[in-house]
């Protein structure tokens, strides 16, 4: 497998398509050293985030025809816009958390659908004192026998209110005196503690329009107005394909061969996405099976690693021209993860190929796979929001960056080993910064995505 489709190892230095060509390595080596200290991949030779330098002038755009990121991410949000969609399903509410509403959410029935009691205390008919009766009112008994004037009863919280009750005493707003007289402790207003039938909503009410997230309370909302199933908007299928005869499911790298680090990523990140795993295929450097196993795939989005260079076992692209797969975006305008690409291989059906360096296939997953899948889904976009950066980070010369950071108080910190074959940083991270051309200043405010896992609410789904 060439340079560009490597996956992390002992050879990520070979010279990577990620991040460096031949002419971005012979400009660096001719510019003076204060302009290449922090090197193509914005860090030093530790690791640190470097300055921001100037873009140099004159300098042309080595892959002219690469796609720049903003539109990049948009193609893939519209490719998915584009697709053949699956049906609507109807799912049990214990499989609908994360999903999206395909129908609105409509009342069942009144909410609550009878007069129930919202304290702990006696039910009391008219002005007090007031004869206790025998007995009590519980949750989920029968009907109670109707007050008269002067009566009250125990009830408790959630209990049907007797007829002719005009309000509830709370337990600790009572006192009881002798031969059973109860005596408020409180003034008492008619209706207190009471929660009336239809308080919430009627029946055929809209509670939720369609297109709203499944989050717990949404599915509490359902339960309490009677549902025991949702139409949602399925999940997006996906399948992974690693390439690479030099990679290894087990065990310490030897002998040219180096550990698979995206096989056990990719799975739980595509999740996290919202998508349904439906395999993990390793297929080695294989031409014959690569077509084999995209043509007979039944995901909505197949997503390859390694592969999409053009060296002699970089069969990504050839495959997909043999197939009549149409190429929507080759090549994008980022860091680390230049090689990546995007095509339709059906109507229903994409295949995003990402770059074998894990942090650049981590680049292309939240450039196109994110967008794609979030699309798919119907999952609202999230909305943008920018911190400032603790320090300057260095930009590429012509392409966006984007760079593994924490977030301390109010500010964005970058990290270290932010290379395209390294996940040390990324793993540690709360976000992406978006590093423009020619880097960024300390305090200048960056876009920063959020990883799946980092944003709150059911973000973290890996079931």
């Amino acid at each position: 497998m060439t340079a560009s489709g490597t996956h992390a190892g002992p050879h990520a230095g070979r010279g990577d398509a990620d991040d460096l060509d031949v002419e971005e390595a012979l400009a660096l080596v001719r510019a003076p050293q204060s302009d290449r200290t922090g090197g193509t991949d914005g860090s030093d030779q530790t690791g640190r985030p470097g300055h921001a330098p100037a873009r140099p002038a004159g300098h042309k755009h080595p892959h002219p025809h690469a796609t720049p990121w903003p539109e990049a991410r948009a193609a893939a949000a519209r490719a998915a816009r584009q697709a053949t969609r699956r049906p609507h399903v109807s799912v049990a509410l214990s499989d609908a958390l994360g999903l999206v509403l395909a129908a609105p959410l409509d009342a069942l029935s009144d909410l609550p659908s009878f007069d129930t009691s919202a304290m702990d205390g006696w039910a009391v008919a008219g002005p007090g004192p007031w004869q206790i009766r025998d007995g009590g009112v519980l949750a989920g008994h029968a009907p109670p026998e109707p007050l008269t004037d002067g009566e009250a009863v125990r009830i408790a919280t959630g209990a049907r209110v007797p007829t002719g009750v005009t309000a509830v005493l709370r337990s600790e707003h009572g006192r009881t005196g002798p031969q059973d007289r109860l005596h408020s402790t409180r003034e008492m207003s008619h209706g207190q503690d009471i929660r009336p039938r239809g308080q919430e909503c009627r029946r055929g009410d809209q509670l939720l329009p369609s297109g709203t997230l499944v989050t717990p309370a949404v599915l509490g909302l359902a339960a309490a107005a009677g549902y025991d199933t949702l139409t949602v908007v399925p999940r997006p299928r996906a399948e992974v394909l690693v390439l690479g005869d030099e990679l290894l499911t087990e065990g310490l790298p030897h002998d040219g061969l180096i550990r698979d680090a995206l096989g056990p990523m990719l799975a739980p990140w595509l999740r996290a996405l919202g998508a349904e795993v439906i395999a993990v295929r390793r297929l080695g450097d294989d031409a014959k099976a690569l077509r084999r196993a995209i043509t007979t795939s039944r995901a909505d989005l197949i997503v390859t690693t390694g592969g999409t260079a053009a060296g002699p076992v970089d069969h990504v692209h050839p495959t997909l021209e043999r197939i009549g797969a149409e190429l929507l975006v080759d090549g994008v305008g980022v860091r680390p993860g230049h090689p990546m690409l995007l095509a339709r291989t059906k109507a229903d059906q994409h295949l995003v190929g990402l770059p074998g360096n894990p942090l650049a296939a981590v680049s292309g997953l939240v450039t196109l796979a994110e967008p794609l899948l979030r699309t798919l889904a119907a999952h609202p976009v999230p909305e943008p929001y920018r911190m400032p950066l603790r320090e300057a980070v260095q930009g590429h010369a012509h392409d966006t960056r984007l760079v593994p950071v924490v977030l301390r108080g109010e500010r964005a910190v970058p990290l270290r080993y932010s290379g395209p074959a390294m996940l040390r940083g990324i793993a540690t991270a709360d976000a992406l910064a978006v590093v423009p051309p020619g880097g960024a200043a300390q305090g200048a405010g960056l876009e920063l995505l959020d990883l799946p896992w980092d944003t709150a609410g059911i973000g973290v789904c890996f079931t």
